[in-house]
């Protein structure tokens, strides 16, 4: 067990491709604070982004755990989606920082499993989360992650993973329908390709030229916008093929992890199409896993509503460091 600590006040830190979010957490055991909101565009860096969130946040940080949407080397991180080098020693020399720890982004999520109460879900079916086994977290936004949390001696580990960059085909003849159409993302169409926030508007686009329309380069605000103004157009028809196609691609992590313990959705989408989420036949593609359909049937799914819960996961690291099967001595910034 290592005696790593984080001195507080502490500045817990969730850095996407569109949005970074800060949040001050001012003893151990304390939940976060309000939220400061920035654009990651608006800023060159991560240590610009924290000197501009600090005013309105009110107490400079001594020390900090961020996360970011790339993959991590060492102590820096580059945004898969967004110009940014995340360099943990680099931003603490410039800010006064003290200490620090950086994890991807569903690195951290995972980790955030066990701190996540039923108020903050929406379960999808009627399976409960509580039963042993690793769990697995998913989400689209900017992009698309994936991981995966397990459990050994009372301590958690999350397992990365960069399963948004597999291929991803058609099953169904709706599907093999739209699939020519569908603009690809770097000469390949993948699971971000689809089901990444740029992923709903391909999938729209896609099918309605498969059905002889023209492209009605349209982004994913557009096509939300309109589905809700009218749930029998042909956005929200998007909307619920888009959800199979979530659907099925969540049952396959399952089953990859063998996730007795629980499938959780996240991300910055989901949430805001949630009215076109039929939980039946989200079950039916999720468990549509022959053979090993049996597995796929035993695991409780579940959309995370509140949009901080990573925060107060990592809020979480911070003050009890040892419940959490991290290489500290490698990849914290003292």
């Amino acid at each position: 067990m290592s005696e790593f600590v984080f001195p507080f006040p502490v500045l817990v830190c969730d850095t996407g491709g569109t949005n970074v979010r800060f949040a001050l957490v001012s003893q151990p055991e304390g939940r976060p604070g309000d939220i400061v909101h920035l654009r990651t565009d608006d800023y060159p860096g991560l240590a610009e982004a924290i000197e501009a969130a600090i005013p309105k946040l009110g107490t400079r940080p001594r020390s900090m755990v961020a996360c970011g949407a790339g993959p991590v080397a060492g102590r820096t991180l580059k945004l898969t989606n967004a110009p940014w080098v995340m360099d943990g020693p680099e931003a603490a020399r410039r800010t006064g920082l003290k200490q620090g720890l950086l994890l991807n982004d569903f690195e951290a999520q995972a980790l955030s499993l066990p701190t996540i109460p039923e108020t903050w879900e929406r379960r999808i079916g009627t399976l409960k989360f509580g039963a042993e086994g690793p769990q697995v977290i998913l989400g689209p936004g900017t992009g698309l992650g994936v991981a995966a949390l397990v459990e050994a001696d009372g301590r958690f580990t999350a397992v990365s993973s960069e399963a948004c960059h597999i291929d991803f085909g058609p099953i169904s003849p709706e599907e093999y329908a739209l699939w020519p159409y569908l603009e690809r993302a770097h000469g390949r169409i993948t699971s971000e390709s689809v089901i990444s926030g740029a992923g709903l508007a391909r999938v729209h686009r896609a099918r309605m030229m498969a059905n002889g329309a023209p492209d009605p380069h349209v982004d994913p605000p557009a096509v939300t916008a309109a589905a809700l103004a009218d749930p029998s157009g042909e956005e929200a028809a998007s909307l619920r093929l888009y959800w199979h196609i979530v659907a099925r691609f969540a049952g396959d992590m399952a089953v990859t992890f063998v996730a007795t313990g629980g499938l959780t959705l996240s991300g910055g989408v989901l949430p805001r199409v949630v009215d076109f989420l039929d939980e039946a036949a989200f079950r039916q593609a999720f468990e549509d896993k022959a053979p090993v359909d049996a597995l796929a049937k035993r695991v409780p799914t579940r959309l995370v509503t509140r949009e901080d819960a990573v925060l107060v996961g990592m809020a979480a690291i911070a003050s009890a460091p040892d419940r959490y099967a991290i290489d500290y001595a490698s990849r914290a910034w003292v």
